[in-house]
């Protein structure tokens, strides 16, 4: 059996990008006076946000080409938003404008401390979740390695069923598909509701991530005991998937495997800045040891290197290193910490 995760996915080399993402484009507020209520907060500085955004952008940063299926506003913040996806070299041919209001997600981040911090959205008939059926394109799934499907696009109609549809395209054109749990309160109406939608779109995917609590709710109507084990075995064995990554903060993470193998990562040690972005740090550079086919352990280590990253840094779009930093990052932390920093 073996480490390589070239041989335990596969996706067609020639296509066109190597991944094409779906889901939320958000615009991030993060206050320049830490350590402040959002009520005492006077100052914020703007970036592009939203997790599959975020994640695009640092795909995009390693070197990998990224297409977008996604809506925003048509406003001056849509400008933004599309602009900034050009100036990463990111695709934006199927970022589509809205054409009834609707204003693109505003979240104001509150950094209490480096461990405390909380999120507050503006998401009523938020752009994104007016993506429609007929913005998904067959052809330009077609022309990615990899399709990732944001959970939070599942929370609401017409996205809901513009995320399905893209999933049943990806199937028909043989495009694998990359579940990112992304588990956000906003927008849904019920837990039952969240397992119905993250369910269907887990049981077709090739790649899962998300946290133990996201795993719960997308197994809220399965016969399983909520430990890891259990649900690695039952997405890679009864489903579809070749990877399950669960993440458990602070505690680590462990990637999955269909061949019934197991990879744990505990986090770098770093001085916090912040206790958000890291997951989609830690996306990126993992997604990128996935489309490199490197060894199992080294694309974890990656995604640790880049969470902890993201966490020290203030921003998250914006931060996303390169591949030079990452590996950088890691030799520095190893040359502090031993060699084997980071490994469970």
């Amino acid at each position: 059996m073996s480490d390589l995760i070239k041989d335990i996915i596969t996706f067609d080399e020639t296509r066109t990008y190597d991944m094409i993402l779906l889901g939320r484009v958000a615009i991030d507020f993060n206050p320049i006076d830490y350590f402040k209520t959002l009520g005492e907060s006077h100052s914020f500085k703007k970036y592009i946000g939203g997790s599959p955004a975020n994640t695009a952008v640092g795909l995009a940063r390693l070197g990998k080409k990224c297409g977008f299926f996604s809506r925003v506003s048509d406003d001056q913040f849509g400008d933004f938003a599309i602009d900034y996806f050009n100036n990463e070299g990111i695709d934006t041919s199927h970022i589509f404008r809205c054409e009834h209001g609707e204003k693109i997600g505003l979240t104001f981040t509150e950094i209490l401390s480096p461990t405390e911090s909380s999120i507050l959205m503006y998401r009523n008939q938020a752009a994104d979740l007016s993506l429609d059926p007929v913005d998904i394109e067959e052809s330009y799934i077609a022309s990615a390695k990899m399709l990732l499907i944001s959970g939070t696009a599942l929370a609401q109609s017409p996205s809901r069923e513009a995320s399905l549809k893209a999933a049943a395209l990806a199937k028909k054109t043989n495009t694998p598909i990359v579940f990112d749990i992304d588990y956000r309160p906003y927008n849904w109406k019920s837990e039952d509701e969240i397992a119905i939608y993250y369910s269907a779109v887990a049981k077709d995917a090739d790649i899962i991530m998300g946290s133990r609590e996201e795993y719960d709710l997308t197994e809220r109507f399965l016969r399983l005991d909520g430990t890891d084990q259990t649900s690695a075995d039952y997405w890679t064995h009864k489903q579809n998937a070749k990877i399950v990554v669960i993440k458990h903060g602070k505690e680590g993470s462990t990637a999955y495997t269909r061949d019934g193998k197991h990879y744990s990562i505990k986090p770098f040690p770093v001085k916090a800045l912040k206790s958000f972005g890291g997951g989609d740090g830690y996306a990126a550079s993992f997604l990128y040891g996935v489309l490199e086919g490197m060894d199992m352990m080294d694309a974890l280590e990656m995604g640790s290197a880049e969470a902890a990253m993201l966490v020290a840094s203030h921003g998250c779009s914006a931060d996303m290193p390169n591949v030079e930093q990452v590996k950088e990052f890691i030799k520095k932390e190893k040359e502090e910490y031993g060699e084997m920093v980071g490994r469970a």
